[in-house]
Order: C-alpha cells, then structure tokens, then sequence
C-alpha cells in the first residue's frame, strides 16, 4: 500500500533475513524498510538512497512532509528509510521479545521486587546477550545488501549516514563496497581502532566544556541544577513510572547539550521545575521521557558494544569518570551520552535487560567491524561532514579516519552540532553529494 504526504509517495517493504547471515537456516527475523519518491516520478528508474539513522538502536524517521534532506534527495533519488534490525517495525527488541525472557518472581519486598526487575535467569541471560550479538553494523550491513539486491538487483546504492550510520557506512565500505556508488556521513567517521576506553577519555573533556559553555549562556542555571540536586539527594522524589529521580540520572539531562538546540531546551526545563517547594509534575514528567529510554532500550543495551573489537568494553564509561563528574562534585556537572551500570537498576525500561547487559559489558570476543586494509584501498567516493564541535563523535578521530581510507573528503565545520542533519539537510546533502561528485 502506498500513502502519499504532500510531495512524497510511501511504501512499505517488510523482508525476511536470517538472524545470523552466517547460519542462513537458522532464525528467521523480519526488517521494515520505507520506500519514499517524488509522486511525480514514482514510474521513474532512479537511483536508490539508502538511509541509516543515528543510534545504536534507533529506528528510521517517520516523514511528516518532504522537507529538509529528504526533500533535496527526492528531487533525484528514491529513498529507502531503514528500521535497523531490532528498531521500529523490524522485529523490535523488548524484554519480552527477546529470547529466554522469563518473568521472574523476586520475593516480596527485595530489592528486586521493583516494576521492570530483571527478566532473565542466569541461563536466559546468556542466551539473550546471544541474540544481541547479532545486532551491531555488521549483520545491518548484511541486511542492506540482501534488501539491495532485492529491489536493485546488481546496481549499487548510495547511502546517508547520519551518526552511528557514518559507523555502519565503515562496515559497509570494509565488507560489501560492491554494493555502494557513493556515501554520505554527517557527524559519523568513527576511530577505526579506537576502543571504548579511547572514546571515552576523548568524550568527558568535551561534555565539560559543552557544560562549561551552557552555565556561561545561562549563568543561573548551574545553581538551579545544583538546587535540583539537593533536593532529589534529600527528599525522595519520584517520576510518573514510579522510578526514584536520583542525583545521577539528573546529570543525564545533559546528553542534550550536543545538539543544536539542546542548551535551550535543558534552560527552559530547569527554569520552569519547581511548583512551589516541589518539583513540578511537567518537570518530572519530561525528565522522565528525556532519561528513560521507552522505545529504545537498544540504545543502551549496546551502545559501548558498538567500539568493541575483540576486547570487552567492561562499562568503559563508568570506569573511566573523572570525580569532576561525581553525583556529589559541587558544582554539578551534567555528563553526556555515556551509558552507566547504575542505569540497569535505576530505570525502568532498563531494569530487565541488566544481566544481558553485565554479560555484553565482559564479553571479548566481539569480530572486528572495521577492515583498515581494505578501507586503505577504497575507490567509493565518500563525503563526510565532520562537526568540529561535536559532543558525541571526536572530531580529530573522525580526521584521522578521514586520512586512513581511500577517497575520503571531509568537510569540516563548526556552523552545526550533531544533529545537523536535522536542523539544515537539505543544505549539508546538497554540499556532500557535490562533493562527492566532484563538483565542489
């Protein structure tokens, strides 16, 4: 069935792919893909643009209109929007969908006697940090080419890749480059040998100077932050799902600070918290929506699991916390995207997925996603737009992957955040593809 908004036509694919491309008779899953093209062209052989969205774990956008990239794309290509495997409608990983989920009976009054506690057993455990396995860029990567294939054929795609889609556009190039006739990433060249711990040692410094930037812009917002604070660490507060509002999941608001209007949004909710000698109902309710993960438990699951290359990430970030970020440091510092141990105990959506996610964190023997040998080696044109004061990706990192493979041009800027992409699109598509063209 196709639907049609105002300047775009969609149509809905739904294929089948083994779970594990190695074992092709094995589990089966499904993966959702949205076919987006010009109504006035819909009859027309375009060229096909692969989109891959941000995460790990995010599904791809749902269009309201054809503006901003995707309405520049649409003047020239069909575009195909990719729910990754577990995301959206591409059999979504839950708690409940997941292998070995089996609903535990804590006894009553323990401290596992909390809504969302721990769904798997010792052994489910395993089993489901198993699936989860097969989950990361390189069985996406296998998707794509089984989905390009079917509607392509033998013809190669182009592919935007925005943020962890610039990662899985590396695998791409490292495992299927047949595949591809040119790639775009904005805020997405991953360290092609950096590790969890490499990351991380890059991300604190620049979360304090965001932090450091934000307090500037507003100078009273580090003592409302501060006020907030004390108030959670004395006096139990909790949010609409019934979770406890601590110190350290407040901190969590600053993963907004990487995005364009994300300083803006973090002032307006600390500036309108309290009602009366409480913390308001709106304020709790979009701390809890900002911090909670609903819909996206992936995100958290593997997120470090996404830079591991044959060594355990052993909660990276939570080892590597600087005491300047510490619960009790004066002045609170908000931290940033970094995924914590504390999370799976804390949050309600997390709380099932804890032994699958202690299991991930210790496991070492994860395939190399990245083939710097034949990345050297790559004649597919590839643009990237690296953000010079991006939160989220390191920009000299992504430099120094820009260097390392072939035919690589990089467009550095610091007009944009992260989420670039979303802010001006249509702009920053149309610079890649020129240059990736040859045009500019």
């Amino acid at each position: 069935m196709t639907v049609l908004l105002p300047g775009a036509a969609l149509t809905d694919h739904v294929f089948t792919v083994p779970l594990d491309h190695a074992d092709p008779g094995g589990a089966l899953i499904e993966v959702f893909a949205r076919e987006v093209v010009d109504p006035a062209r819909r009859g027309e052989d375009l060229p096909w643009l692969l989109y891959l969205q941000g995460g790990p774990g995010g599904s791809s956008p749902r269009p309201v209109s054809a503006g901003g990239w995707l309405g520049h794309a649409l003047k020239t290509h069909r575009v195909l929007l990719l729910d990754q495997r577990g995301t959206g409608r591409s059999t979504p990983v839950t708690a409940a969908t997941l292998p070995g989920s089996v609903p535990q009976a804590p006894e009553p009054g323990s401290a596992e006697d909390l809504p969302g506690a721990d769904a798997f057993s010792a052994g489910s455990a395993a089993e489901a940090a198993g699936y989860l396995r097969h989950f990361r860029a390189d069985s996406i990567v296998a998707d794509a080419e089984l989905i390009r294939r079917e509607l392509c054929g033998d013809r190669p795609w182009e592919t935007l890749g925005q943020s962890y889609g610039g990662f899985i556009t590396m695998t791409y190039l490292s495992r299927a480059p047949e595949g591809l006739k040119a790639c775009y990433v904005t805020g997405g060249l991953p360290g092609l040998t950096a590790t969890a711990d490499e990351v991380y040692a890059r991300t604190y410094p620049r979360v304090r100077e965001k932090a450091e930037r934000f307090f500037a812009r507003y100078p009273g917002d580090a003592a409302r932050l501060q006020a907030i604070a004390d108030h959670v660490r004395h006096h139990e507060t909790r949010l609409p799902d019934g979770d406890v509002l601590s110190t350290r999941r407040l901190q969590t608001l600053g993963m907004r600070l990487g995005t364009g209007d994300g300083a803006e949004h973090l002032h307006w909710l600390l500036e309108g918290a309290w009602s009366g000698g409480e913390l308001s109902d709106a304020f709790r309710y979009e701390v809890m929506t900002a911090t909670g993960f609903v819909g996206n438990p992936l995100y958290a699951v593997l997120h470090e699991s996404i830079y591991a290359q044959g060594a355990p990430t052993a909660w990276s970030a939570h080892r590597l916390l600087p005491e300047e970020f510490a619960e009790d440091a004066k002045p609170l510092l908000p931290t940033g995207e970094m995924i914590y141990p504390w999370m799976f105990d804390e949050i309600a959506c997390l709380r099932p997925f804890k032994a699958v996610a202690e299991i991930l964190a210790e496991t070492g023997d994860w395939p190399a996603l990245y083939d710097p040998a034949r990345l050297a080696a790559n004649e597919v044109p590839v643009a990237a737009a690296v953000y010079y004061d991006d939160m989220y990706v390191d920009e000299r990192l992504s430099m120094e992957t820009a260097r390392a493979v072939g035919n690589v041009r990089a467009w550095v800027t610091s007009e944009w955040e992260h989420d670039g992409v979303r802010v001006c699109g249509d702009r920053i598509l149309a610079r890649l593809t020129d240059m990736a063209a040859g045009r500019a």
